[in-house]
């Protein structure tokens, strides 16, 4: 459902109909955040350089372990929910929260989701990339393109007084253009003080509608997307998430702040 929203002064905004509250940040906690978010980047472009035929899904997720607690933070993921690794790493037609496993071997072809997230002084990061291993196809590499694109599609729609529909109308127009569709029922979220907080960030929606955005939000913004049909299941294991037609899916996502002149994003490194 869209909620009206208002903007207060203060450390909330506050929805109208059903109360929403969103942590505001100020600038020293944005500067805390964009550590929590430095040591994220840096342990999935760690991983994702290490992708490569035979290399095991438990093997990047024992890289990415090892850095974030060798920057003294912690796995945002390890625990959560019970949750038993340090990052979601699915395959092909694997959409999002796939587990890794030293049992687990990436092969020339596959498509790989990594998804990575860093406690550091009391504020998380959350990012995730989709890369080939090897040769991949055409069609695999276009809509790896295509979901890396949507997000800056999206990002580019954030700033003050802008709303969550915008967001998601950019990320899913360009989406459609390319033939793709958009994951609907998981969502980017607020991030902050704890992993997912409000507001939710939906990859779709209608232009001027939705939550009004505010500097000092901190939100992900993550398309998902698929080769196929928008639709998804849920494997046995209740975790992995797979496309409904065995279609091929991509993920991209940073964690963000939006500021007076636009967007900061916090978790990207060079």
């Amino acid at each position: 459902a869209q909620r009206n929203h208002k903007t207060y002064n203060g450390s909330d905004c506050i929805a109208d109909r059903q109360i929403i509250m969103i942590q505001l940040k100020n600038q020293a906690q944005i500067a805390i955040m964009k550590e929590a978010g430095r040591i994220t980047g840096e342990a999935l472009l760690l991983a994702c350089e290490a992708v490569k035929e035979g290399v095991s899904t438990k093997h990047l997720d024992d890289i990415i372990r090892h850095h974030i607690e060798r920057c003294g933070a912690r796995p945002s993921f390890l625990g959560y929910g019970g949750f038993p690794a340090s990052a979601c790493i699915s395959i092909n037609d694997e959409v999002i929260h796939g587990i890794p496993s030293p049992k687990r071997f990436l092969q020339e072809g596959d498509i790989v989701k990594i998804d990575v997230g860093a406690f550091f002084k009391g504020f998380h990061g959350d990012s995730a990339n989709t890369l080939g291993v090897g040769k991949i196809s055409s069609e695999a590499q276009r809509l790896i393109d295509a979901t890396r694109e949507s997000f800056y599609r999206g990002a580019a729609a954030i700033h003050p007084e802008a709303r969550l529909g915008d967001v998601g109308a950019a990320i899913d127009g360009y989406v459609r253009e390319q033939g793709f569709s958009t994951v609907r029922r998981y969502v980017g979220h607020g991030v902050g003080h704890e992993l997912h907080m409000e507001p939710d960030v939906p990859n779709y929606g209608t232009p001027g509608r939705g939550i009004r955005l505010c500097a000092g939000m901190t939100i992900a913004v993550e398309p998902m997307v698929n080769a196929g049909g928008y639709e998804v299941k849920e494997m046995p294991d209740g975790w992995t998430v797979k496309t409904a037609d065995g279609s091929l899916s991509a993920h991209y996502e940073h964690t963000l702040a939006v500021t007076p002149n636009g967007v900061l994003l916090l978790t990207k490194v060079d």
